[in-house]
């Protein structure tokens, strides 16, 4: 073989070898903050308590928190769905649903029905679903609702020609009814979501309901989404009611520095991004700023060593560090259950007090920060949802909202075992070889 051939192979080998690199480090890669610095005189004004820190976040993260809502918190099936269904067989003019896990089954047929009768009656209805997580849903299922009216699009489609998204999932779950009334929350489309949270094969999750101008934030949301998937850019008062868009008005100081006990929300729609995203932004900032409590109950708790220090910097200041995730037993994801115990010691030692939920798979996803700051939405603290996926989280300033969270929490607490650091040391040798080796692949689970 000759010089300029082995070359030639050595370079198109290289080159390869180079965009296998690129490749892996692109679906692996994590988030750039490791701690959040105060620069200022007035330490309140980094605790979630402060007005101004509500101001803060909303720049950061590029979402406006917005005075005049209605919100409302809904645990699991049994005060979700009724409230869903009823708001979407009341829609007069659209509706806009997107969502991440669609299986068939009961209610997989109710929302059918719904959808088909609202198209049936004018309403613009569309419906995006998530080509993967979305993929048991025959193409049958969607006939009688295109016949109907309902315009339908998969996002994201698993395609040779598009291999580069196919780490990126939309794991959002964002309906809006009429511009008005959006929702968000780890509910999605399958019988397992019905139920009271507390009873076996009945997911245990909390949702949240917003009605006012931070509806239209849900919209725009979906409209991003929409826009990639279809190429259509939605605009109109179907989508954006005047009334409301006339209510935002500039942004006024009222916006985020009014009374401690003003609700002030936002939906924030996080994208992925080459360094720092806005979901790793709001959970950064929301641990730093916590000064006397903060719970949170996630369903797939994987955290990277930049968000364990953050957790056990907060405990040894004093906070109440409290984090509630399932039990071995009933989570649906036993890679990410290992690959979270890999560093509960780690988290453990550091002041953090972790519990497991019995009863039934937790599902939820929410941050409560000193009994005013709240977060509610689809963001798990893994490496996926700060990295890689799109998520949908709406933010609260509201003493109200956050009474209700922890109320939620408190009683799960006594549905949850605690684990302490030494009965956690004395676990058996081959629970830490599960632990590690699916630690190794936690940023792609």
């Amino acid at each position: 073989m000759s010089l300029p051939v082995l070359v030639s192979l050595g370079l198109l080998g290289l080159l390869v070898l180079t965009l296998a690199a690129i490749g892996l480090l692109q679906v692996t890669r994590g988030t750039p903050v490791s701690r959040v610095v105060h620069t200022g005189d007035r330490d309140d004004a980094v605790a979630a308590s402060d007005a101004t820190f509500a101001q803060t976040v909303s720049l950061i993260v590029h979402t406006r928190l917005l005075p005049d809502n209605d919100v409302e918190v809904l645990a699991n099936g049994d005060e979700t769905y009724p409230r869903l269904w009823a708001d979407l067989e009341g829609a007069r003019r659209s509706i806009s649903l997107q969502l991440y896990y669609c299986r068939p089954g009961r209610m997989a047929d109710q929302l059918q029905q719904v959808l088909t009768e609202r198209a049936r009656a004018g309403v613009e209805v569309r419906f995006l679903y998530d080509a993967f997580g979305g993929q048991d849903l025959p193409q049958k299922y969607f006939a009688p609702m295109r016949q109907a009216g309902v315009t339908i699009a998969a996002f994201r489609p698993l395609r040779p020609s598009s291999l580069q998204k196919a780490q990126h999932r939309s794991h959002v779950r964002v309906v809006v009814v009429d511009g008005r009334v959006g929702y968000t929350g780890g509910f999605g489309v399958d019988d397992k979501w019905f139920g009271d949270g507390r009873t076996k094969g009945q997911w245990r999750d909390t949702n949240a309901r917003c009605e006012g101008p931070a509806a239209l934030q849900f919209q725009a949301a979906f409209g991003a989404a929409w826009a990639e998937a279809t190429g259509e850019l939605l605009i109109g008062d179907r989508l954006y009611p005047p009334e409301l868009l006339e209510a935002l008005g500039p942004p006024a100081r009222g916006d985020s520095a009014g009374a401690s006990d003003a609700c002030l929300t936002g939906l924030l729609y996080a994208t992925p991004a080459i360094g720092s995203t806005t979901a790793e932004r709001l959970l950064t900032a929301s641990i730093a700023a916590a000064r006397r409590t903060l719970h949170i109950t996630n369903s797939y708790f994987a955290p990277d060593d930049d968000v364990r220090r953050l957790l056990t910097d907060a405990a040894r200041r004093g906070v109440d560090v409290r984090i509630l995730t399932p039990a071995p037993e009933q989570t649906d994801v036993k890679t990410m259950y290992y690959a979270g115990r890999a560093r509960y010691e780690e988290l453990l030692a550091g002041g953090v007090r972790l519990y497991e939920y019995q009863p039934t798979m937790i599902h939820a996803k929410t941050v409560v920060a000193d009994g005013v700051w709240s977060s509610v939405g689809t963001m798990n603290l893994d490496n996926r949802a700060l990295a890689l996926n799109d998520e949908s989280t709406l933010i609260v300033r509201s003493e109200a909202i956050a009474a209700r969270l922890e109320a939620l929490f408190a009683d799960d607490l006594r549905h949850a075992h605690e684990i302490t650091l030494e009965t956690f040391r004395k676990r058996p040798w081959t629970s830490k070889l599960l632990e590690n080796a699916a630690h190794v692949t936690s940023r792609m689970i």
